[in-house]
């Protein structure tokens, strides 16, 4: 797919394409149905020791996730952050709320606004979710102090008129976030809304990725960043403004996101190791279900439907995903050995439920590798049990939607795996 940009916007991309000089071209990919062993190297030769792993084989995963899949995410770029509005008593007094707009990247690139809520009642630092949203800030709580989006919104969303947001939307999302319970629980979020970063479109004409471009550029290279790279790179923006929050503990960071935002967290926390606990929740193909899996939605389905999600390599596995010299299980690997909850309801098999399980037990040998419990469970459990270990696993009933019950298992998850 081509991928035009508007000719005004011309700048340095920093993507880092060095590391993937080498990583030969698909067709002379060797072909393996099965998933991947993240200990053994490209080259076949096997990992033996942490220093390995560290030094070699996960920056080695980075690049080959960039490469043949994501695209390359630029180099980190200095935050600033103003403060639009600010509520010492929301939620009844129990919370402080701040409308938040941080700008990021080249100049021209488009801000991105951030709602950030802490419990007002704390014994020190709190530990923080940094999540992303498909609406628009203002749809998690029905506060006038937070701002509207002025960027694309989908026409499915609360409020939304001519695909922008309106005053009608405010609060209509309050059941999936549950703010208050998450104050009551004793943790601070900050959300940003994705299509702030990149509106959710088949071109890339408007968001970041024009003011990334080199000069002279007019369309992405086969391995630049797609909008899941892009989204990704505003959530580890996101996490540079929560750190310079007194209120925040930093080793403490949370990441979670829903569906192709659950991809996103993903991707976010397997290349920011600052994200402390991810939470990817049902995000199925290209994202925690395998590439190879034969349930729910197939890579070549995805990348037809979504092409902007992905780089220009990824379509070319399309009918031979044996061919992938990676598969998920590798980018929760990546992760190790910080805890991952994969998150699922029973009728939402488009996102391959049980091929999660299996994407959690291939990543465990990694997590035993560096001296961690991996997944504390053999089979499935049932419906509203957690397994709540470093590589943890959720299914309830219902469908393909983020809400209360979820909430309750990803704080009982935090509770543990963040002390």
């Amino acid at each position: 797919m081509k991928r035009l940009f508007s000719t005004g916007a011309c700048w340095l991309l920093l993507a880092l394409t060095a590391a993937a000089a080498d990583f030969p071209p698909v067709s002379e990919l060797k072909s393996n149905p099965n998933l991947p062993d993240p200990l053994t190297m490209l080259d076949g030769s096997k990992v033996t020791t942490k220093e390995q792993w560290e030094q070699k084989r996960k920056p080695e995963l980075k690049a080959l996730f960039q490469h043949y899949m994501y695209g390359f995410l630029p180099e980190p770029t200095k935050v600033t952050a103003t403060v639009n509005a600010e509520n010492k008593q929301a939620l009844g007094g129990k919370a402080t709320l701040k409308d938040v707009t941080i700008k990021f990247g080249p100049e021209g690139t488009p801000p991105v606004g951030v709602l950030f809520v802490y419990p007002n009642q704390r014994k020190g630092k709190v530990p923080t979710w940094v999540a992303i949203n498909f609406c628009g800030n203002h749809t998690a709580i029905a506060d006038p102090a937070v701002s509207l989006p002025k960027s694309w919104c989908q026409k499915n969303c609360p409020g939304v008129k001519d695909e922008h947001a309106t005053e009608e939307g405010r609060g209509k999302q309050a059941d999936v976030w549950n703010l208050e319970m998450i104050i009551d629980r004793g943790y601070a979020i900050a959300m940003y809304y994705y299509g702030d970063v990149d509106p959710d479109k088949h071109d890339f004409t408007d968001g970041v990725h024009p003011h990334f471009l080199k000069p002279g550029q007019k369309q992405l290279g086969k391995h630049d960043w797609g909008s899941i790279a892009a989204w990704a790179y505003g959530i580890h923006r996101v996490v540079d403004y929560v750190l310079t929050e007194d209120v925040v503990d930093s080793k403490r960071i949370a990441c979670v996101g829903h569906s192709r935002l659950g991809k996103t967290v993903l991707l976010a926390a397997a290349m920011d190791d600052r994200i402390a606990l991810a939470i990817p929740h049902q995000a199925g193909c290209g994202g925690t279900a395998p590439s190879r899996g034969k349930i729910g939605e197939p890579v070549k389905r995805i990348n037809d439907v979504f092409p902007h999600w992905f780089n220009d390599t990824f379509p070319e596995f399309n009918e031979q995903v044996d061919k992938l010299p990676f598969d998920q299980n590798c980018l929760v690997a990546l992760c190790a050995p910080r805890p991952v909850l994969l998150s699922n309801a029973i009728e939402d098999q488009w996102a391959n439920p049980s091929g999660q399980f299996e994407v959690q037990q291939a990543a465990a040998p990694v997590y035993q590798f560096l001296g961690v419990e991996g997944l504390a469970a053999k089979e499935m459990p049932e419906l509203g049990v957690l397994v709540n270990s470093k590589l943890g696993y959720f299914i309830r009933g219902g469908k393909h939607s983020m809400n209360a019950e979820d909430w309750k298992a990803f704080l009982d998850y935090a509770d543990k795996q963040l002390k």
